[in-house]
């Protein structure tokens, strides 16, 4: 078993989460809400062989949980082959994606074949006028087929919904239930201040005390999942045995137990969603640093991280947006569809 390399506040490094694309084929407006991006050059994306050598230097480390993220990652061509590649190797214990869902039926099936372990579908409203106004895009029903089409193929199909008051806090009932029909488990998720959210304010949270309060008015008794778990959802379970999950990282952060971390698709490192710098693994990786070279830099920046973002942000008094849109645009790595939420 590898030695556990662990940070300043003994939190271990066990979790990629792994951009392959900055591109995204919607518009959320909790993530991507203006009009214009400056978008990462194509020559720094770094190609599947870098990406294989990063996963093997972390997996080194004790990294045995990657999540393939975007912007959208099945914009990313050919990507069943990198998941393959990673698949193959024994060290890595979960390989999941997360996407919107708008290509998973096309792309479902040669994932599975390619040995990805599972799927998270975005999924913030059910109603096609919502989808519009939340994403600039009609592509719901495209949606509702990719989900239609990996549920039978990924037993632990999840589906993620930031919950935005006045804009989809009266559907917690309604995505449960459509989650029913795919035995897909539901994940609720705060409202949160990072990235492009830049028309974030703390009057537009639901909170996770207050979802738990709407769904037992419907429901009744939820009780929560004792379960030993870095994950960042909680887990309840209705009185009929249906479980769901909050991410609660605005009102009830998780950064005593956080083990992830986030490589854009250009190779930037980052420590924590709220980071405002990163590591440059890709100038290390391009310049010719072998595997022990880049492991020493992987191992030194971690075991002095000291980042708990969310907690910081939670104490802010008169808190707003954590980032301007001069700021975004001056730096693209700022962004949440940049550096995979």
């Amino acid at each position: 078993m590898l030695p556990v390399l662990l940070d300043q506040f003994q939190r271990p490094l066990r979790n990629l989460r792994l951009s392959v694309t900055d591109r995204c084929n919607l518009r959320c407006s909790y993530c991507m809400p203006e009009q214009d991006y400056v978008w990462l050059p194509r020559q720094d994306i770094l190609q599947f062989e870098e990406i294989e050598q990063l996963v093997d230097v972390f997996a080194d480390l004790g990294v045995n949980k990657v999540r393939l993220t975007g912007g959208e990652p099945l914009l990313r061509r050919d990507l069943s082959v990198l998941v393959a590649a990673l698949a193959s190797r024994p060290r890595i214990a979960d390989l999941a994606i997360t996407t919107n869902g708008i290509l998973l039926r096309q792309h479902a099936r040669e994932l599975k074949e390619a040995g990805l372990h599972r799927v998270t579908v975005s999924l913030d409203t059910l109603r096609p006028d919502r989808f519009r106004a939340l994403t600039r895009s009609d592509e719901l029903d495209r949606v509702f087929d990719g989900i239609a089409a990996a549920a039978p193929l990924f037993p632990q199909l999840k589906l993620d919904t930031v919950v935005i008051r006045g804009t989809n806090d009266d559907e917690l009932v309604d995505l449960i239930e459509f989650g029913r029909r795919y035995n897909a488990e539901v994940r609720f998720i705060e409202y949160m201040d990072v990235g492009g959210a830049t028309h974030w304010s703390m009057d537009r949270v639901v909170t996770r005390d207050q979802m738990i309060a709407l769904l037992e008015s419907h429901y009744g008794p939820i009780t929560p999942v004792v379960e030993a778990s870095s994950a960042p959802a909680d887990r309840y379970r209705l009185p009929d045995g249906t479980t769901f999950g909050i991410i609660a990282s605005t009102t009830r952060p998780f950064c005593e137990d956080c083990d992830r971390s986030r490589l854009t698709a250009d190779g930037v490192w980052y420590l924590c969603l709220y980071a405002s710098r990163g590591t440059d693994l890709r100038a290390a990786l391009r310049s010719g640093s072998s595997a022990n070279e880049l492991g020493e830099m992987i191992r030194s920046v971690w075991t002095a991280r000291r980042d708990r973002g969310a907690e910081e942000r939670l104490a802010t008094r008169d808190r707003a947006p954590l980032i301007s849109v001069d700021t975004l645009r001056r730096d693209p790595h700022l962004e949440m569809h940049t550096r995979g939420g």
